[in-house]
């Protein structure tokens, strides 16, 4: 069973930094591409960056610059390192990959940014 655990949201002022983790369980990690979504209040969910099964990266063109995706397949987890944080990131962040054709989501951490 497929299993994403995310951990590491909290509220930081503008400017601030914080890194979010998802540890992955129930799969073979190492060749599933990864992702990271969002979704503020009253928004959709918003794809913010993807990670290959051989570490390429992309990013949604609000986040080029300032976030990084990364992933360490011998803990099965991956991160988003989230750098000059700004009030419009505040979102509920989900960890997601795909497994047979089936999305799987992660609970999602918070991250609320004061201004």
């Amino acid at each position: 069973q497929v299993q994403l655990v995310e951990s590491g949201g909290g509220l930081v002022q503008a400017g601030g930094s914080l890194r979010l983790s998802c540890a992955a369980s129930g799969m073979i990690f190492s060749i599933r591409t990864m992702a990271w979504y969002r979704q503020a209040p009253g928004k959709q969910r918003e794809l913010v960056a993807t990670i290959t099964s051989g570490g390429s990266p992309n990013y949604v063109d609000s986040v080029k610059g300032r976030f990084a995706i990364s992933r360490d397949n011998a803990k099965n987890t991956v991160y988003l390192q989230m750098n000059s944080l700004k009030p419009e990131d505040t979102a509920l962040y989900y960890c997601n990959t795909g497994v047979g054709g089936v999305q799987y989501w992660g609970q999602g951490t918070q991250v609320t940014v004061s201004s």
